[in-house]
């Protein structure tokens, strides 16, 4: 069959990590497919922002993933997909789980040999590997594992966690050894790993996205009386302790005021600025 399509795709690789399965992030050069105006002038502002389109291919050899719902693109391949159920017991916890938490009910997943692209996305990714180990990670950033891995919804445990607490009521566990690949809010170069060792961390915000399962997490006042929280304006603070990692955004704040209000909010958190942008 002769045809005009140059099958030379212009994807770059920027990150990879290999074990049983290869997980890589692909990034696409240009978007060149604008058919009118409108989209043409939002893609070269895109491009001039430096505002990527991303894609991640996970290349199976006798080997299954865990992917999050729904984040299929397609798959080549001598690959079947398996919702694992648990029987009726696990159904049911599935279940309940997905209705309490808001996450989808199955993990699919996907073994046998071959190539698969999950949905391209403008979002940001970062692959980890554990080794028998276990990380916390805020709702809503899982996106693929290797079936070795151990995914579901954890409450938090303290009742000022759950109270006060800006971490949300209920997070991810992963537990296991493998590959695990997260969407994060910010670019990989502006996350901030904090490694403790029987230290304290106090972060005012809900931009820590990870931790490892011996980091305990409360909700405190920033000061040891009600008095002192009410005047020196810092209210609660998120409160990490023991020995291991907290990896926190800070500059997720910045992009939530930004798509919220605008450059405004960052200048004059009152809104009340002089000057319109």
């Amino acid at each position: 069959m002769r045809t005009s399509v140059n099958i030379n795709n212009k994807l770059t690789m920027i990150s990879e990590m290999s074990n049983d399965t290869i997980f890589q992030i692909l990034e696409y050069d240009d978007l060149e497919g604008a058919s009118d105006l409108n989209t043409s002038m939002q893609i070269d502002f895109m491009k001039k922002s430096k505002v990527k389109l991303r894609q991640v291919r996970i290349i199976l050899d006798d080997s299954a993933v865990k992917i999050e719902s729904g984040s299929l693109s397609y798959m080549k391949g001598n690959i079947e997909i398996v919702n694992k159920t648990g029987g009726v017991i696990g159904l049911g916890r599935k279940f309940f789980s997905s209705k309490v938490t808001g996450e989808s009910m199955f993990k699919p997943v996907l073994r046998g040999t071959g190539e698969v692209f999950l949905e391209p996305t403008f979002g940001h990714y970062t692959l980890i590997e554990l080794e028998d180990e276990e990380i916390i990670v805020d709702d809503g950033l899982f996106y693929a594992c290797e079936e070795s891995i151990e995914v579901e919804p954890i409450m938090q445990k303290t009742v000022s966690s759950i109270i006060f607490g800006n971490e949300g009521l209920y997070q991810t566990k992963l537990k296991g050894s493998g590959i695990v690949l997260l969407e994060i809010p910010v670019p990989e170069k502006e996350i901030l790993r904090c490694k403790m060792f029987r230290d304290t961390l106090k972060v005012d915000g809900n931009f820590s996205i990870l931790r490892t399962s011996n980091i305990t997490f409360t909700v405190e006042k920033s000061s040891t009386t009600l008095i002192g929280t009410a005047f020196n304006g810092e209210g609660l603070l998120n409160v990490y302790r023991g020995s291991g990692e907290v990896w926190l955004a800070p500059t997720k704040a910045v992009y939530n005021k930004l798509m919220d209000g605008g450059l405004k909010d960052i200048s004059d958190p009152d809104g009340e600025s002089d000057t319109e942008i």
